[in-house]
């Protein structure tokens, strides 16, 4: 079985072994999706092995380390309608790229499709899989699934063209919880998003990844969705609701900081969202406040 209607786009910096193991896995894949990878600025000989190991994948090469922004780069080169995200250490199940398709083939209101983590070698759900089945968000009785107030990249299937109309991830958020700000938009634009319980996506976590920086990064990118989305004084409790809430250490003032530098730039790009898409919002927040499986900030 082949499916030619998703391209499988992974983002990588100096996780050459991971990587040549995910791409082992999706060349397995009985879709045989067309795959890109944009390798950021890797040091370790990242781009030699993929020519090496496998020529059939489109390899782009950034002069530097662009963070999700690789991903845009990417889609710039995806010529099919659907867009699958993976990181070097995640690879999607045999059959779950067709089974999102089809449903983005079904519903044609329907921007995102998000799958099912498992946490290898466990091969147990990710903590946050239970959430994504609870989803609190408000949605219409057509979708599929539990609706969604944003999606994790690298479990999510998406339609090309959404994520090309909303400007892809913003290239200053880096990495770290960057997509809250994206299914944002999406919604803003009329977008529906959708977990999918029956697909799955496997994730073993890399052991080369600095969790300090990417927690920063996860407060500082949370701020500056608030200040950019958010009404002024939902804004206001939310920013107070995280410095009560965030470890009191120097990684949670150096998200902090790092986002108040950037208010001239806010200010400008902000743009508040519908009242409909912010009660989603709301909605998904109340919920999140006692939620143990968040990934970057409380």
């Amino acid at each position: 079985m082949t499916d030619p209607r998703t391209t499988v786009v992974v983002i990588t910096h100096n996780r050459r072994a991971e990587l040549l193991r995910t791409l082992d896995r999706l060349a397995g894949l009985p879709e045989r999706p067309e795959v890109i990878v944009t390798d950021n600025a890797s040091t370790d000989g990242t781009a030699a092995a993929v020519r090496r190991h496998h020529p059939r994948v489109r390899l782009l090469r950034a002069a530097r380390n662009l963070g999700a922004v690789g991903r845009n780069a990417a889609v710039r080169h995806v010529r099919t309608p659907y867009v699958a995200f993976c990181d070097d250490d995640s690879w999607w199940a045999p059959g779950s790229l067709s089974g999102a398709a089809d449903l983005l083939d079904r519903y044609p209101a329907l921007a995102t499709v998000t799958a099912r983590i498992v946490v290898e070698p466990e091969g147990t759900d990710d903590p946050i899989v239970e959430e994504l089945r609870g989803s609190p968000v408000p949605g219409p009785r057509w979708l599929p699934g539990p609706a969604l107030g944003s999606f994790l990249a690298a479990a999510t299937v998406l339609r090309a063209d959404a994520f090309r109309t909303a400007g892809g991830f913003h290239p200053r958020l880096w990495l770290g919880g960057e997509e809250e700000l994206l299914a944002a938009d999406l919604a803003a634009d009329g977008w529906w998003l959708t977990y999918a319980d029956d697909l799955a996506v496997h994730h073993q976590p890399s052991e080369l990844r600095d969790s300090t920086v990417r927690r920063a990064h996860g407060i500082r990118n949370t701020l500056w969705f608030t200040w950019l989305r958010r009404p002024a004084g939902r804004a206001l409790r939310r920013t107070w609701y995280l410095a009560r809430t965030v470890p009191r250490d120097t990684t949670s003032l150096r998200g902090f900081a790092e986002a108040a530098a950037a208010w001239p730039w806010v200010l400008r790009e902000r743009r508040v969202l519908p009242a409909e898409v912010e009660s989603r919002l709301r909605a998904l927040e109340h919920a999140q406040r006692a939620s143990t499986a968040r990934r970057y900030v409380g």
